[in-house]
C-alpha cells in the first residue's frame, strides 16, 4: 500500500459537497442539542436534511399531569418545529417509546430501511461509546444506526425488504468525545439556540443558559487554531472503519 493510499484510508471522509444527510435521533430534541448549528450550517450550503426520531419520548416532561401520550403528541409538535427553524424539511418516526430501546439488531433493520429509502450521502447520530454515557437509548440507537450504516448496502439486508441497497460514504458521531471534524458554526450558533428554546417542555431558561455557556466554550475549544470562532465536533467514519479495523480510534 503506497503512502497516498495509507494517507486517504486514515482520514475521516470529507463532508462537503454532500446532497443528503439523514440526522438520527433517539430522542425529540437530540439533533439539536448535539448538531444543531451543523444541521443550520448544511441546510444553508443547500443539503437536504432529514430528521429520523427513534422513540417518542413520552417520558420527557416535567409536569406530573401530563400523560404520555399528551407528552408525546408536545414533543411532536416541537420537534418539527425546531427541526424546521434549523433547515429540515423531511421527518421521519419510528414507533418506539422513551426508554424501551434494548435491541440493536431489530432497530438495525429498522434504521437500515429508511436509509435504502431516503439514500442520503451522511448519517448522524449520537456516539454510543461515549464514556459515561448511561442513557440506553442513546447507546442502542447510535450502535443500531452504525450497524444499519455499514449493512444497508447488501442486497439481502433487512431479510424480506423489498428496498434497493445504498451504502452512504460517511457516518458522524455526534455527542463524542473523540472528533475528528470540526464544523464551523459561528454563523449558526443563535440559531441552535433558537431552536432549542422550541423545545420549551424540555428546557428551562436556566438550562439554555447553562448551556450557552457550556456549548460556546466547547466551541472555541474545538475552533482552536482554526479560521473561526465557534465549532461542533464530529467523529466521521467510513464503512471500512466500522469493521474490524483495529485503528478507527485514531483517525
Amino acid at each position: 500500500m503506497d503512502i497516498s493510499t495509507m494517507a486517504a484510508l486514515m482520514s475521516p471522509p470529507d463532508l462537503t459537497g454532500c446532497r443528503r444527510i439523514l440526522c438520527v435521533q433517539p430522542h425529540p430534541d437530540d439533533n439539536e442539542v448535539g448538531i444543531g448549528g451543523t444541521i443550520a450550517s448544511l441546510a444553508e450550503r443547500g443539503c437536504e436534511i432529514h430528521y429520523l426520531t427513534v422513540t417518542n419520548g413520552d417520558l420527557g416532561a416535567v409536569d406530573e399531569h401530563m400523560s404520555s401520550a399528551e407528552i408525546a403528541a408536545v414533543r411532536a409538535r416541537e420537534l418539527e418545529a425546531a427541526g424546521r427553524s434549523l433547515g429540515a424539511t423531511v421527518f421521519h418516526q419510528l414507533a418506539h417509546g422513551d426508554g424501551t430501546l434494548e435491541h440493536i439488531p431489530a432497530l438495525a433493520e429498522e434504521i437500515a430501511g429508511i436509509i435504502r429509502t431516503v439514500q442520503p450521502d451522511v448519517i448522524l447520530c449520537p456516539d454510543p461509546w461515549l464514556s459515561y454515557e448511561a442513557h440506553y437509548d442513546h447507546i442502542v440507537t447510535g450502535r443500531a444506526a452504525a450497524q444499519a450504516f455499514l449493512s444497508s448496502g447488501l442486497p439481502l439486508y433487512p431479510r424480506g425488504t423489498s428496498t434497493r441497497p445504498w451504502q452512504p460514504k460517511a457516518i458522524g458521531f455526534y455527542f463524542t468525545s473523540e472528533p475528528n471534524t470540526v464544523i464551523d458554526i459561528t454563523d449558526h450558533f443563535e440559531r441552535k439556540f433558537a431552536a432549542l428554546a422550541l423545545h420549551s417542555s424540555q428546557f428551562s431558561e436556566e438550562t439554555l443558559a447553562m448551556y450557552r455557556i457550556y456549548f460556546r466554550e466547547k466551541g472555541r475549544q474545538l475552533a482552536e487554531g482554526k479560521d473561526f470562532e465557534l465549532g461542533e465536533g464530529l467523529k466521521v467514519l467510513s464503512p471500512l472503519h466500522l469493521h474490524c479495523f483495529v485503528d478507527a480510534r485514531l483517525i
